[in-house]
């Protein structure tokens, strides 16, 4: 389990599952899931257009991935945002199936980038991930109060002189370059579950923002990891556990601030009735 081939698995996956945790947790806080899934799964497009020129996929990944989340960003000032997402992604999708059907045969490395294949990442595509991981944790560093400010109180931003737009496109670009780095090895479908699942059960257990991330980060580690064992001892996809697992841990959540606000209701009743009763 921890040698071979599976040693290049697991340095990727951690980084992949840091990223995805640093980056995730301003996905819930901001609501944009919604992007989160179409610049991955869109960029794919780029990919097979790339394959159909005889270039390299990741040209083609980057340029759909930042192409999408500029134009998105922009277009989304003038229109519904929901709409603008879902466009970009309908029209990223049809240009993917018309490129795959000008090839001349399905490339198994077209299929990788939606679904992935974690285990097979060579020794020569660690360093890239690892570069482009970088980038996104030290963009998001000097993003993080403009972010904060903007997600949570986006008039207080405007009056302070911030404009929430110009943050929406820088964290879209983001967005894209962590697409970038994480589709070739992890797949499309796989990162946006590492993005939303370990985030919103983080932000389940806590409302301070640094607790937040760290546990995004923390449960995105556990997520991959166990991933990874069981898919090495049962043979099934990677995949599959890292969903079941995202979704498990934020059913947990779910259910752990169900119970905690339970609680603190009981409390609030019973101080209530201690104060009635003194009176």
């Amino acid at each position: 389990m921890f040698s071979g081939f599976m040693v290049n698995a697991w340095e990727v996956g951690t980084m992949v599952a840091v990223v995805g945790g640093v980056v995730g947790f301003f996905v819930v806080l901001r609501g944009s899931a919604f992007p989160a899934h179409a610049i991955p799964n869109g960029a794919f497009a780029g990919a097979a257009g790339a394959n159909l020129l005889a270039i390299n996929p990741l040209i083609g990944l980057g340029v759909f991935s930042f192409g999408a989340a500029l134009g998105i960003g922009a277009l989304s000032r003038r229109g519904r945002s929901d709409a603008v997402t879902a466009l970009a992604l309908v029209m990223m999708l049809a240009l993917g199936a018309a490129f795959l059907s000008l090839s001349t045969q399905y490339e198994p490395q077209i299929f990788s980038l939606l679904f992935g294949e974690i285990l097979g990442v060579s020794s020569s595509e660690i360093l890239p991930v690892v570069a482009l991981g970088a980038v996104c944790i030290v963009a998001v560093a000097v993003l993080y109060r403009p972010l904060m400010l903007t997600s949570i109180a986006p008039d207080i931003a405007a009056a302070r002189g911030l404009r929430p737009q110009r943050f929406e496109i820088a964290f879209l670009i983001v967005i894209a370059c962590a697409t970038t780095m994480t589709v070739p090895v992890v797949g499309a479908l796989l990162i946006f579950t590492l993005m939303l699942g370990p985030s919103a059960a983080a932000q389940c257990f806590t409302n301070r923002a640094g607790r937040a991330m760290a546990g995004s980060v923390a449960i995105a580690l556990v997520t991959i990891w166990l991933a990874l064992a069981c898919a090495y001892e049962s043979n099934w996809p990677v995949g599959f556990y890292v969903s079941v697992l995202s979704a498990a841990s934020y059913g947990i959540g779910r259910g752990y601030a169900a119970w905690h606000t339970r609680r603190q209701v009981r409390a609030t009743r019973e101080s209530l009735r201690r104060v009635a009763l003194t009176n």
